[in-house]
Formats: structure tokens, C-alpha cells, sequence
């Protein structure tokens, strides 16, 4: 949807200021001499001047230069509107406005080339803040319970006497191996060290056969 226009009382003063600035900049160039399309350009060039300068200023409000070529360029507008106001007779102008009218292409284009070369303002560094690093809390947790292993099948009469299981020899069920061994990275990410058989068996709350069969499969 398009959107309606709105005419703005500043907008339209200013369009009108500048279009008379302007007719008076041409027909004082036009009485300076200046025929042709050389007296459309002089107008053209003072309120291009007069822009630069200006937006110059806003960048960098301490720029001389800047505050001086748009002192220059304002002079000469209103000392066009001023002159054209009946004060100057424009079918005999003095020399020396002659010298200022053919003498201002160099001024103007001496100006608008230091303005478009000046350096730019670089902005102050600011300080960032310094922020503590937020401190790193381990809790511990409780050890979990075991799970519960199956119980023991019990010894026929008749079968031979055993000898005693090295811990590597007595059988260690999955579930309670991959629980000890959680228990284990655990207890090597918090102190560094590997766990031990004495460690793991109160962990777990197994005997310490089973306890030294555990730490041997996770050594």
C-alpha cells in the first residue's frame, strides 16, 4: 500500500529559500561575466560547499576547517542575496567583484578537496569492565547403591574343596562392573588419582574379593 505524501512546512521553506538562493547566485555570476551554463554552476558549486562543510561539522564539531569553509560559503550566498537586493547595480559591477566571482572555481574546489580529505574522527577506547571469573562449585555426590547381585548358588556336598579365587578370578557381573567404573571416573576427575580397592569397595558395598576382582577389570 502506498503511503500518502505529506507535505512538511519545513521541507517546503527550505525549497524555497534555496531556489531564491540560488536565482541570486546565477544572476550575480551572469552580471560578473559569468554567461552560460558558467552561471548555473556557480550556485551549484557554493551550496555543495556549504553541504560538505556542514555535514563535516557534525562528524567533528572541532574541525576549524570545516567551520571555515562553511563561514566561506555562507558569505558568499548571502552576500549574493544582499547584492542582488537592489544594493548593486548588476549592469555595472565593480572589478573586484568580478575577481571574486571568476576566483571562486579555485576556492571552491580548494575547499571541497581539504573537506574530503580531512581525517576522520576516531573514536575514544572505551574501558570494558573487568569481570571476576564466576568460581567453578563441585558437589560430590552420594554414591549410588549397588544393584544387587545374584545370589550364590549353594556348593554340592559331593564336589571337591576349592581353593580360595584370586581377585581375578571371581566373576564380576556387568551391570556392577559398568557402575563401578562410572564411579571410578568420577573419583579420578575430582581428586586426579585413580580410585582404590579399599575406596571402591566402600563406594560400592561389595566384599573385598569382589572389590579387588573391580579394581583389577579397571586398571
Amino acid at each position: 500500500m502506498a503511503r500518502p505524501i505529506r507535505l512538511d512546512a519545513v521541507l517546503i521553506q527550505a525549497v524555497i529559500a534555496g531556489a531564491l538562493s540560488f536565482a541570486h547566485l546565477h544572476d550575480l555570476a551572469a552580471a560578473a561575466g559569468q554567461d552560460g551554463w558558467k552561471a548555473w554552476a556557480y550556485p551549484v558549486s557554493v551550496d555543495l560547499l556549504l553541504v560538505a562543510a556542514w555535514r563535516r561539522m557534525r562528524r567533528n564539531a572541532e574541525n576549524r576547517d570545516a567551520w571555515l569553509w562553511f563561514a566561506t560559503a555562507l558569505v558568499a550566498s548571502l552576500g549574493a542575496n544582499v547584492a542582488t537586493a537592489g544594493l548593486l547595480d548588476l549592469h555595472n559591477v565593480p572589478p573586484w567583484l568580478r575577481i571574486l566571482v571568476a576566483g571562486w572555481p579555485a576556492l571552491a574546489f580548494l575547499g571541497g578537496t581539504l573537506l574530503a580529505h580531512a581525517p576522520a574522527l576516531e573514536p575514544e577506547p572505551v574501558d570494558e569492565p573487568h569481570i571476576e571469573p564466576t568460581p567453578v562449585l563441585t558437589v560430590e555426590r552420594a554414591p549410588e547403591p549397588a544393584p544387587e547381585l545374584p545370589p550364590a548358588e549353594p556348593a554340592s556336598d559331593e564336589a571337591p574343596p576349592q581353593p580360595a579365587p584370586t581377585p581375578s578370578a571371581v566373576p564380576v557381573p556387568p551391570a556392577l562392573l559398568d557402575h563401578a567404573r562410572k564411579i571410578a571416573d568420577a573419583h579420578q576427575a575430582q581428586s586426579g588419582a585413580p580410585i582404590d580397592a579399599a575406596t571402591l569397595r566402600s563406594r560400592l558395598g561389595v566384599p573385598p574379593a569382589l572389590a579387588d576382582s573391580i579394581a583389577v577389570q579397571l586398571a
